[in-house]
C-alpha cells in the first residue's frame, strides 16, 4: 500500500505538476482504495502539493486508522460531508482530483454518500480526475457501465450516480481488463511486484527506467512510446 500511494502521488505529479496544479482533492472510500489514496495524500503533500483529503467513511482496520494518524500529524486538511466536497469543488479551490473512493471489487448498487459524491465529481467545471486502478463506478472486468448506477438505501428507488470519467489513469500491479476502453494518459505503477508472480501470471510488464516509480503506457488517445 505504501508502494502503490507513492506510485500514485508520482504518476499525478507527472501529469499535473505543483507549479499549475498545486491544490488536491483527495477522495478516499473506506477499503484499499481509499488507504492507497491516505498514503498519496501524504506524500503530495511531501511533493509540495496541498493535499485535502474527502473521507465520509473511514475504513476500520486499525493499518487504515493509522494512515489517517499519519495524514493528521502532517496537518493534512480532512472534510467528510458533501457540503464541503460542494463548497471545494464549486469554489474554485481545487486544480486536481484524486479519485480513490472504490477499487476492483466493487459491484452496484452505490452507497450514500458516494452517490452525491460521484454526482458532484461528474459535474460541468470540474477539476481534472486521476483515478486509481480502476476509475470508481466502472467494472474491473467490463469496463465503463452503459449507464448510471443504481443507489442502494431506502427512499433512493430509481435513483441514479454517474462512474466518473478520468483525465488520468494510475494502474497498479497490473492494467485491468475493464479498462481497455480507457483513452486519457494510462500510468502504471507496481515496481512492487515479485518476479515469481510475474512469471506465475505472465505479467508482460513494461520496464521502469532508473529509479522511477511509474511508467506510461498507450491508450487510444495517446501512443506513447515505451
Amino acid at each position: 500500500m505504501e508502494l502503490a500511494g507513492l506510485a500514485c502521488a508520482t504518476a499525478l505529479q507527472k501529469a499535473f505538476p505543483v507549479e499549475m496544479h498545486p491544490r488536491v482533492l483527495v477522495c478516499c472510500g473506506p477499503g484499499n482504495q481509499g488507504g492507497d489514496g491516505l498514503v498519496a495524500a501524504r506524500h503530495l503533500g511531501m511533493f509540495g502539493y496541498v493535499p485535502t483529503i474527502y473521507l465520509p467513511k473511514p475504513g476500520s482496520k486499525d493499518i487504515y486508522k493509522r494512515l489517517q494518524q499519519q495524514c493528521t500529524n502532517m496537518d493534512i486538511r480532512t472534510i467528510s460531508s458533501i457540503d464541503e466536497l460542494r463548497d471545494l469543488l464549486h469554489g474554485n479551490r481545487v486544480d486536481v482530483v484524486l479519485d480513490a473512493i472504490f477499487g476492483f471489487s466493487f459491484k452496484p448498487p452505490v452507497r450514500a454518500p458516494f452517490d452525491e459524491a460521484l454526482t458532484l465529481l461528474s459535474g460541468e467545471n470540474v477539476p481534472p480526475i486521476v483515478s486509481v486502478d480502476v476509475p470508481s463506478g466502472w467494472d474491473v472486468e467490463r469496463g465503463r457501465p452503459e449507464g448510471a448506477l443504481p443507489v442502494s438505501g431506502d427512499g433512493n428507488e430509481g435513483k441514479k450516480a454517474p462512474a466518473l470519467e478520468p483525465a488520468v489513469l494510475i494502474s497498479l500491479t497490473a492494467p485491468k481488463e475493464g479498462v481497455r476502453q480507457f483513452k486519457g494518459r494510462h500510468f502504471l505503477g507496481g515496481r512492487f511486484v515479485p518476479k515469481y508472480i510475474e512469471e506465475k501470471y505472465k505479467l508482460a510488464l513494461p520496464p521502469y527506467k532508473g529509479s522511477e516509480q511509474v511508467v506510461e503506457l498507450p491508450s487510444a488517445d495517446n501512443p506513447v512510446k515505451l
